[in-house]
């Protein structure tokens, strides 16, 4: 028996780390448009870019469906899912309005200290980020909007919260509406950069990270109806730049 444990213990993190690493690249390559939205995906091309066996491939395609990244298509076969229409880019702002200032008030209330010491420590991690360009600063502020607000969700004390917020995906889909601007050369392209650098470029502190400082000290505070007000602001705030800017790419010809 103790011979038969020791190959199993030894593959199963060399199979874990194949299917992440599978997914990464993958999810990479939809993120960068090097496959465009709406594009087949195939599995074989796929497995042989990447030099690996179709299963890892299959794996990744499924999870990437649950991102919202890929659709599967009966007897097609997977696609790069369209960016967000500015009908769904609106409704998940309103789902956000809903769901999001309640967590904030609910965190001020029962938020442990390890839930205010990890939102203390990503604000202030958010700090660093170094600011030389959109271009570069985007994908950190990125990951940071996607974490701070998660943490966010988790310090309600409501997994439901939490799950339906992670599973929107939202900082995700708006980093697509993003990239896809950087092809576009034209005003409308500029247009839409424009408005993603006034969010996270304005002044010497990014708007994005300076709502978020308030968000968190109102709810360290305990401050549960400011919480909710700031944080309600904070994403109405984001829509009103980013739903034009999904509007004018979703008006190109």
């Amino acid at each position: 028996m103790a011979r038969e444990s020791t190959p199993r213990a030894v593959a199963a993190p060399r199979r874990l780390v194949l299917a992440d690493g599978t997914y990464d690249a993958i999810k990479a390559m939809i993120l960068d448009h090097e496959i465009s939205p709406g594009e087949h995906v195939g599995i074989d091309e796929l497995a042989r870019d990447l030099s690996v066996s179709q299963t890892p491939v299959r794996e990744a395609l499924a999870r990437l469906e649950a991102d919202g990244l890929v659709t599967k298509i009966p007897l097609r076969g997977y696609e790069a899912t369209d960016l967000l229409s500015v009908q769904e880019v609106d409704e998940l702002f309103q789902f956000r309005s809903l769901i999001e200032p309640w967590a904030a008030s609910a965190a001020s209330r029962r938020a442990t200290r390890r839930d205010l010491e990890a939102l203390q420590a990503e604000v202030e991690r958010a700090e660093h980020i170094e600011r030389s360009s959109t271009a570069t600063t985007y994908p950190d502020f990125v990951e940071h909007d996607t974490v701070f607000h998660a943490l966010v969700a988790h310090a309600s004390g409501n997994t439901w919260i939490e799950e339906s917020f992670i599973r929107t995906h939202c900082h995700m889909h708006l980093f697509r509406v993003y990239k896809a601007s950087l092809s576009d050369e034209g005003a409308t392209g500029e247009f839409v950069r424009n408005m993603f650098a006034e969010y996270y470029e304005s002044g010497k502190r990014p708007l994005a990270l300076a709502e978020h400082e308030e968000i968190v000290a109102a709810i360290v505070g305990g401050a549960g109806d400011s919480a909710s007000e700031l944080m309600l602001h904070h994403i109405e705030s984001s829509r009103q730049r980013f739903i034009p800017a999904v509007e004018a790419l979703n008006s190109r010809p």
